[in-house]
């Protein structure tokens, strides 16, 4: 049986878990290393294992078939890489992948489910968290329409910073065009006006917040109610102070 204590993961979901449930995962529990860019959930192909993360920032992205990509959800200690399977879907045509080093920890999917079957307030748990996911995209595809660039780039240095929960965002602008879909050109100008007002501070690989507040003002109603029903159900604030 692998040494992991509920008491000390922090990964959002592990946690909410009844003690039960936990025990059920933690003999099949592995630590695992999140380096950047590693793939978690390769598309198209059956998931063995679900991730859930104690740090770093994972980016589910959709794909087409005239390969056109954009970012459609997060994942950092909040969640896990795989929500799909509480589906009962064994693979998705979506991918994810680290966009900042982490590490976490990996349970197979077939130790996942039965656990979910023998404790069904945990199913119960784990499917509120896949609700969360789902209204995560609905607020992306309802700020992608009617929000501008400088709000919608604002709502996803919250939605990074919420899971990072650090000020300092090893972002680049590669990611960011996929984050906003917009070229990488478009980039530059979304990131000097956050900086012109002083709310950011962009270095090669890295935006500092500088002021969250201002942050929150800019990106209005495009931010917040995920954040809210994700406290609401799971039981734990995700929105950083």
């Amino acid at each position: 049986m692998s040494d992991f204590s509920q008491s000390d993961v922090r990964n959002l979901l592990l946690r909410a878990l009844e003690p039960e449930a936990f025990d059920l995962l933690r003999a099949a529990m592995q630590p695992v290393a999140l380096p950047v860019k590693l793939e978690v959930i390769a598309p198209d192909v059956p998931s063995e294992a679900a991730y859930f993360l104690e740090s770093g920032l994972a980016s589910v992205v959709a794909t087409n078939s005239d390969d056109e990509s954009v970012e459609v959800g997060h994942v950092g200690y909040e969640g896990m890489a795989g929500s799909h399977v509480l589906l009962k879907v064994n693979q998705t045509p979506n991918r994810t992948f680290m966009q900042a080093e982490g590490h976490g920890i990996s349970v197979p999917v077939s130790v996942l489910l039965s656990m979910a079957e023998r404790v069904p307030s945990a199913n119960d748990l784990l499917l509120r968290y896949a609700h969360c996911c789902d209204l995560q995209l609905a607020h992306s595809a309802l700020a992608n329409a009617r929000y501008n660039m400088p709000e919608r780039l604002a709502r996803w240095l919250l939605m990074c910073h919420d899971r990072l929960r650090d000020k300092n965002l090893p972002l680049t602008h590669e990611f960011l065009s996929l984050m906003l879909g917009v070229r990488r050109a478009g980039v530059t100008n979304e990131i000097h006006i956050l900086e012109g007002v002083h709310a950011i501070k962009a270095t090669r690989g890295n935006i500092r917040i500088l002021d969250r507040p201002k942050l929150e003002d800019i990106a209005g109603g495009s931010y917040g109610v995920p954040e809210h029903e994700y406290e609401r159900l799971i039981g734990f604030p995700i929105r950083q102070a």
